[in-house]
C-alpha cells in the first residue's frame, strides 16, 4: 500500500509518518530529506520544482515493487503532485491511501512551525510568514477527492497513529 500523506508545514506529517512507518515496518520516503540532498550534491541550487518528488516517486515505486508499503511524507500542496502520486500506486499497482495532516488549531501551528527542531542538516524550513503567504497566495490547493483527514490540534502523535492504524486495519 502507498499511504500519501500531505499538509502544510509543521502540521506533524513527520511525526505520524516516523512513528507509522516503525511500528508498521513501512518504507518513509521524505521529501524534505531528499530535496536536502539534491541541494548538498550541487543538482538544486534554485527551486526545486518537482525534482525530489520525482526522486521519491522513483524510491517508492521501487519499494512498492518489493511489496513493501510505503509512507510518502510530503506538503503535497497541488492537485497535480497528489495525482503523480495516485499514478505511482496505480502503475505497481497497489492500494493508494490518501491522508491530510491538518492542525485547526492556527496559535498551536505557528507554535510548532516556529519551534521545531529541524533534524535534516542544512534544511531550512519556511518560516510562519511564509506558510501564511504560501497559502494566502493560494499554493496549497483544497483536495478535490476523497480522503482522510487527520487534525493533530489536541491530540498526541500516539493517538493520531493508533486511529489511522484503525482506519488501516479497517481497509
Amino acid at each position: 500500500m502507498l499511504i500519501i500523506l500531505g499538509g502544510l508545514p509543521g502540521v506533524g506529517k513527520t511525526t505520524i509518518a516516523r512513528e507509522l512507518a516503525r511500528q508498521t515496518g513501512a518504507v518513509h520516503v521524505r521529501i524534505d530529506t531528499i530535496e536536502q540532498a539534491l541541494r548538498d550534491a550541487g543538482a538544486g541550487n534554485g527551486p526545486m520544482d518537482d525534482a525530489g518528488y520525482r526522486v521519491a516517486h522513483a524510491i517508492a515505486t521501487d519499494n512498492l515493487r518489493l511489496g513493501r508499503s510505503v509512507i510518502a511524507d510530503c506538503v503535497n500542496p497541488v492537485t497535480a503532485s497528489r495525482e503523480a502520486w495516485r499514478a505511482v500506486a496505480a502503475g505497481v499497482p497497489v492500494a493508494a491511501l490518501e491522508i491530510e495532516i491538518v492542525c485547526s488549531d492556527a496559535d498551536e501551528h505557528r507554535r510548532r512551525v516556529e519551534t521545531r527542531v529541524i533534524d535534516v542538516p542544512g534544511l531550512t524550513p519556511p518560516t510562519w510568514a511564509e506558510i501564511a503567504a504560501e497559502v494566502e497566495a493560494g499554493g496549497y490547493q483544497p483536495w478535490d477527492r476523497a480522503r482522510i483527514v487527520v487534525d493533530t490540534a489536541g491530540c498526541t502523535a500516539a493517538e493520531n497513529v493508533r486511529s489511522l492504524r484503525a482506519r488501516l486495519a479497517r481497509d
